[in-house]
């Protein structure tokens, strides 16, 4: 492949990727800020207050409500899922691209490791990041949000200083940015849609939803929200390598980056 091929290909494929998390993230977030304002008016309701939500935009008004059934046919369900499979997709051939298919993945005076190794410990990061997540959150450590935040920052503390002394800077932060994506799809298509199959088939037959199930499934969405603002920094933090992963506190600025972005995701979900 020559280096104007490789040039195009990788324009047009991350032009794609940043089109796709756009939509992605913006219907997350969406969805998330009318979960918010839901809540709010489930606990005025006896002050009189409505309950549906108004909107203006692009010359209109419009109103959303929020139902407990459905009333309608599941084939009028909308679905919102393949905009994370797209992003990832196009985020995983990026990653070959631009590391595993070039040298930018590793770098000899960091670590002497092949090219195969190098790929093969990336994608069990991204593999195996998604099964402790996984775990994790179905286990004990689940059960309180503090408790699994702790957990989760040690990881990504643990995380981030193994990948920048295996790895060359610009590629160790980026596996941690490709791990949190990996982790959102995988919630969006391994947790989230399948419970929600499970709600609308529920729904169209009359019978009673296990409510535990799509709490579980808001926890995950809840948590995709604050990984997606971390995920942004990362990528963008290969633009300024001086101030990120080529300082000598590389991997503590990507750890604070990280924190950064949890409480960037926490105004946004709360404004």
């Amino acid at each position: 492949m020559t280096s104007s091929i490789r040039e195009w290909l990788n324009l047009l494929v991350r032009w794609f990727h940043v089109f796709a998390a756009i939509m992605w993230v913006g219907q997350t977030y969406y969805f998330t800020w009318l979960d918010g304002r839901f809540n709010k008016l489930a606990k005025n309701a006896d002050a009189g207050t409505s309950s549906s939500i108004w909107m203006v935009h692009s010359g209109g008004f419009y109103t959303v409500n929020r139902q407990r059934s459905l009333t309608v046919g599941p084939e009028q369900v909308n679905w919102f899922r393949w905009e994370a499979l797209m992003t990832w997709l196009s985020g995983m051939v990026l990653l070959f691209l631009v590391y595993y298919a070039s040298s930018g993945l590793i770098d000899p005076d960091i670590a002497d490791i092949s090219q195969a190794r190098g790929i093969a410990i990336g994608l069990a990061v991204l593999i195996g990041g998604w099964i402790v997540y996984d775990f994790a959150l179905r286990s004990p450590l689940g059960r309180s949000e503090a408790v699994f935040a702790a957990f989760s920052l040690l990881v990504i503390v643990l995380l981030a200083w193994g990948l920048t002394h295996l790895f060359s800077g610009r590629a160790a932060y980026i596996h941690v940015g490709a791990l949190f994506g990996t982790i959102m799809v995988a919630n969006v298509w391994f947790r989230i849609l399948p419970t929600q199959r499970k709600m609308i088939a529920a729904a169209a037959a009359g019978e009673q939803f296990n409510t535990s199930l799509s709490a579980q499934a808001k926890l995950r969405s809840k948590h995709n929200t604050f990984m997606a603002v971390p995920v942004v920094f990362m990528m963008i933090s290969n633009h300024f390598p001086v101030a990120t992963y080529g300082n000598r506190y590389g991997w503590e600025i990507l750890v604070a980056l990280v924190l950064l972005g949890w409480a960037a995701a926490k105004i946004i979900r709360e404004s």
